[in-house]
């Protein structure tokens, strides 16, 4: 799934800011964002209410596999079926699980979660669904179609980011002082209206589903990132991609100082900086098939 950060394509940009990210950009993303996160989503995986470790797993959105591997870590006797619509990100996860000699533990499966007919996905004894939900069109029917398919008794793992991380501290730039928060002030305006159910509770919609809750849990995230070359790329591929949604609507001197921010040629540049932090939170819904 995972087919947006939705995204416009932008111009504008000068010399070392590379806003046409494609789709090797967005697989740089996920992966740095897998790296970063990596803690946190074990302490999740960890937390899932479950009686017996579960054998059959489907990973819906799996976009380069964040989740299918910390899922094959948690789960030694499990085999996942990595779902998404990208034949990139799945080729990408392939050969990251071929490095990782777990290749025979995974099957991938190319497919959009939003057409009505869902190729087979077996009975899972688990399904999780990390970052994917708030993309679909039509999340009720998705729901249904989850429920429908996990065996009795089975488990769906809502797994949801609250936006963007932040990664700048209050007063920076120096010049520009929160322009970070007005990007992301500019980025929100844009999903409400592309991006409905982002930042949606899940809870009332699993439930009316035909879920019962059986856990909901906000885990905050801070980890300090001066010493952290990957928090660097982390946070310039995720203000680049806060660029494509918030540029219409930010002014032209944060458009600038922005612009300076993601010029990895320039002195300004984010990756120069030494007091990033990766601020966010992540919610996880946990529900049982009734």
């Amino acid at each position: 799934m995972n087919r947006a950060h939705a995204h416009t394509r932008h111009d504008d940009a000068p010399h070392g800011v590379h806003q046409d990210h494609g789709p090797d950009g967005q697989a740089e993303i996920l992966d740095l964002d897998a790296e970063v996160l990596a803690d946190h989503l074990a302490s999740v995986t960890a937390w899932l209410p479950l009686a017996a470790g579960p054998r059959r797993i489907v990973d819906l959105g799996c976009g380069t596999g964040a989740g299918t591997f910390a899922l094959l870590d948690r789960f030694p006797d499990a085999h996942v079926t990595a779902v998404d619509a990208s034949p990139g990100h799945l080729q990408h996860l392939r050969e990251k699980a071929c490095a990782r000699g777990v290749q025979e533990r995974i099957r991938t499966v190319q497919a959009d979660l939003d057409d009505p007919a869902w190729p087979d996905l077996g009975t899972p004894d688990l399904v999780w669904a990390s970052a994917s939900m708030h993309h679909m069109a039509h999340p009720g029917r998705t729901l249904r179609a989850v429920r429908d398919m996990l065996a009795p008794g089975g488990l769906f793992a809502v797994v949801e980011l609250a936006g963007f991380p932040r990664f700048l501290p209050e007063g920076a730039p120096a010049d520009r002082p929160g322009l970070e928060e007005r990007c992301h002030t500019a980025s929100d305006r844009f999903h409400a209206e592309h991006v409905p159910h982002r930042g949606a509770d899940w809870g009332p919609m699993l439930t009316a589903a035909g879920f019962a809750i059986e856990g909901e849990r906000t885990v905050a995230v801070n980890i300090e990132g001066s010493r952290s070359e990957a928090i660097g790329r982390y946070a310039l591929g995720s203000l680049r991609r806060l660029r494509d949604t918030a540029a219409v609507t930010l002014s032209p001197d944060d458009l600038t100082a922005l612009d300076r921010l993601l010029d990895t040629d320039g002195p300004h540049s984010i990756l120069r900086r030494d007091d990033l932090v990766v601020r966010t939170e992540r919610t996880v819904w946990a529900a049982r098939r009734t």
